[in-house]
């Protein structure tokens, strides 16, 4: 099914509209178009995808189609980037344009795999980069489609402050601010420095660090004047946070049930299974992995799940086991969409065809002589805070609220 973004969508109405704009973070691995989709039916007003490598993106087909999938109601979303070079970044945005309605420059990735490559928040050590590269993004690509930046603070406020000062110059749409330095993996956010910028800057700013439900989303925006929060672990462990409801609610994990469920059929698959269901995920599905779909269960389930239970549910490996443990515990299943509303969930089929000029007219001739690209995939680990919701039933004192970095 051929696709092009809702162009009436801008996503700086939605800043000029509501009081708070709710977001859901790029995670590694877990931002994905499901999940994405799920947050969605619970008052997430904007969607980013898990990082991306733009050079990947922009030399290989099979990475379009493994990093980025989307649907109908997969709107309004911003695809993150990874770059360190211009021609990558515009490129690869340029790419996706046709089928999101804005891109992000990830400059707060604190992982030493990012640092080692001079991405993420190394980038921030040569700002006259990241000036050029919003510079030329925004040029080749017209609004309202948007160009926004992810950073860390710096080790000093005002520098903070300057550089938003000079991204806003650059006609960056909007920021994203975790208010932790680069090398500040855990403790509390630094909501003066939040606020600094807030103050000192016209453009919309995203808070992000910190929060694990909605009343501290409305605390850290009273106390910073940031326009939207930005939300990372609370909402994996809770995709309702944003509806105000504590803990994840079992309609919730109903929903996601159904959406995974109908995300692994196609047209014809549907047909059959319309005339005959089976309710039943098969074990190599198309469109989702196991471990997209049991980690989500894993983090939802958290605090619902007595402690013996989650023993058993975080060591289940199979997709028949998860669903019959969830129909014996309590009594769901996955369900068939309706016709109109499967078609509003199925993934859209993405044509890049002609959209690579940009990245080969902006490529330096030496690019021509590299034989390989960078190429990171999440899903051959399980990840830290997978890890620690299998280890921390051990302990359950443990607090892990501050343990997703993946995206800075």
């Amino acid at each position: 099914m051929a696709f092009i973004k809702e162009s009436n969508v801008n996503i700086l109405d939605i800043f000029r509209e509501k009081d708070l704009v709710k977001i859901c973070a790029p995670m590694v691995r877990y931002s994905k178009l499901q999940f994405r989709n799920l947050v969605k039916l619970y008052n997430c007003d904007l969607n980013f995808t898990p990082m991306i490598l733009a050079d990947s993106f922009c030399q290989s087909e099979k990475a379009r189609t493994n990093e980025f999938t989307t649907n109908f109601v997969d709107t309004p979303l911003v695809i993150q980037f990874a770059a360190n070079t211009v021609h990558e970044f515009v490129g690869a945005a340029h790419l996706a344009s046709p089928y999101c309605n804005g891109v992000d420059l990830n400059c707060g990735c604190p992982q030493r795999w990012a640092r080692e490559q001079e991405l993420g928040c190394e980038m921030l050590k040569n700002p006259q980069l990241v000036y050029d590269m919003v510079r030329q993004c925004r040029n080749r690509i017209s609004k309202p489609f948007t160009v926004s930046v992810k950073i860390r603070i710096l080790n000093e406020d005002n520098k903070t402050v300057e550089l938003c000062k000079q991204l806003e110059k650059c006609d960056v749409s909007f920021l994203t601010l975790h208010g932790r330095t680069s090398t500040q993996i855990v403790g509390e956010v630094n909501r003066d420095a939040l606020k600094a910028v807030s103050e000192n800057c016209d453009i919309p700013i995203i808070a992000n660090g910190g929060v694990t439900n909605l009343n501290e989303c409305f605390e850290l925006k009273d106390y910073t004047g940031c326009k939207g929060i930005m939300v990372a672990n609370g909402i994996l462990t809770n995709p309702t946070l944003f509806t105000g409801s504590s803990i994840t609610t079992l309609d919730c994990v109903q929903n996601w049930l159904n959406i995974c469920y109908n995300s692994t059929l196609t047209q014809e698959n549907y047909e059959k299974e319309t005339n005959n269901p089976t309710n039943l995920i098969k074990e190599k599905p198309y469109n989702l992995s196991f471990q997209v779909f049991h980690h989500h269960l894993v983090f939802m389930l958290e605090k619902v799940l007595p402690r013996r239970k989650r023993q058993i549910f975080n060591s289940l490996k199979t997709f028949s086991s998860v669903l019959q443990f969830l129909e014996d515990y309590f009594t769901i299943r996955p369900h068939l969409f309706e016709p109109g509303v499967f078609l509003k969930y199925a993934n859209f089929n993405l044509d890049y065809t002609k959209r690579e000029s940009v990245y080969q007219d902006l490529k330096p001739i030496i690019e021509d002589f590299k034989e390989s690209f960078q190429v990171y995939n999440a899903d051959n680990r399980d990840g830290k805070y997978f890890c620690s919701k299998i280890t921390s039933d051990n302990n359950d004192s443990c607090d892990w609220s501050n343990l997703f970095i993946e995206n800075g």
